[in-house]
């Protein structure tokens, strides 16, 4: 089978023009020839798109909701050096958290959302617990006890520590847990 040139195709309706039968391979028999005119596929020739296609991929993730605590100070034992072992220091705490959607807001039903004060009082719990050397494991940690309600998706962290440098307001990290 040979296509016609480009130009010659444009005039011909991009035609394909056969010029012999091809064997089967292995058989040394040859296919039918074909007697109309081969056409080049064209967008016509494409099946429509079903009209539902796009919402069939919204509904595969599911619909979230941000939480959102905003500089949640709290006072610390943290850090590498020996004075930051001997005296708290002030951590401050930023969250934000993908939760699963209600079912039903119209409900306004307390027991179905997380709450962010909870969240608070145990984070307040873990600075309880005990000396902790870097703000990236104390992320970390704070993800996890995020992550533990089932109805949290993902929980991004940012943990700072305002005097850590006199010559900035602040240092820390940023980290960002999902749920596996």
């Amino acid at each position: 089978m040979r296509i016609v040139s480009d130009s010659a195709a444009s005039a011909a309706g991009g035609v394909l023009e056969q010029e012999s039968p091809a064997l089967r391979p292995g058989s040394g028999q040859a296919d039918p020839v074909r007697t109309e005119p081969l056409r080049r596929p064209s967008a016509a020739d494409e099946p429509p798109a079903a009209p539902d296609a796009a919402p069939e991929a919204a509904d595969r993730s599911p619909s979230v909701y941000r939480i959102l605590v905003r500089d949640l100070d709290i006072a610390w034992s943290i850090g590498v050096y020996d004075h930051e072992h001997e005296a708290v220091q002030p951590i401050r705490i930023n969250l934000e958290l993908e939760a699963r959607d209600l079912a039903d807001w119209e409900a306004d039903d307390y027991a179905a959302v997380p709450c962010y004060a909870r969240i608070a009082e145990r984070i307040r719990a873990l600075a309880a617990a005990g000396h902790v050397q870097l703000v990236e494991t104390l992320a970390h940690r704070i993800a996890a006890l995020c992550l533990e309600d089932a109805r949290v998706l993902r929980a991004r962290v940012r943990v700072e520590k305002p005097e850590a440098l006199k010559t900035a307001e602040s240092v820390g990290v940023e980290i960002e847990r999902s749920r596996a």
